[in-house]
């Protein structure tokens, strides 16, 4: 009797970085969910300085524009664009499912459809404008890091991090708030 015959897994460090990647991005968009307030109300000369609120989700997130980071400057724009479109699909996938699983009936002695409504439930507004922010974001991330890395001297990593991750970040940002607040 033979033996199946089955496909042998790729064992390098790319996957492993782009299943990371892939998790941090779930797991920030279900902690994003939570609003996180930073210090008292605080005006100066009239204007509100403090207190920062924000949302769960800033304290995994900014790790995916760094793996974005090590994707692009390792693999180039090919390899990261792989790994932001896999994020994107699984991001989809886990929206979809949230509101799936929300619109079918709970069972009868299941008292807790309202908050799992509350928490999961779908805002199809804000899922938009995060996979929108996602997608811009993450593109232009890797597309001027490759850019700056085809451009400056090999030594110039810090200036090639810092660079592209500000213009993703700044990317992310508008295109969400554009999105999810354009007329609110």
């Amino acid at each position: 009797m033979s033996q199946p015959t089955f496909a042998q897994p790729t064992r390098g460090p790319y996957d492993i970085v782009v299943t990371a990647f892939v998790g941090l991005l779930l797991i920030s968009n279900v902690a994003a969910v939570k609003l996180i307030q930073f210090g008292p109300d605080v005006e100066v000369l009239g204007f509100p300085v403090l207190p920062i609120i924000t949302d769960g989700g800033f304290i995994l997130f900014p790790l995916t524009y760094v793996i974005g980071d090590v994707l692009a400057e390792v693999y180039g724009l090919k390899g990261a664009r792989r790994a932001i479109i896999l994020g994107f699909v699984m991001a989809a996938i886990a929206s979809l499912t949230f509101l799936l699983v929300g619109i079918t009936p709970p069972a009868a002695d299941w008292p807790f459809q309202e908050s799992y409504d509350g928490i999961l439930g779908f805002v199809p507004r804000i899922v938009l404008a995060s996979l929108a922010a996602y997608a811009v974001g993450q593109f232009l991330n890797a597309w001027v890091l490759v850019k700056i890395k085809s451009r400056a001297p090999e030594g110039s990593l810090w200036v090639r991090l810092l660079g592209s991750t500000l213009v993703g970040q700044a990317a992310d940002t508008v295109v969400f708030c554009m999105v999810a607040f354009y007329g609110v």
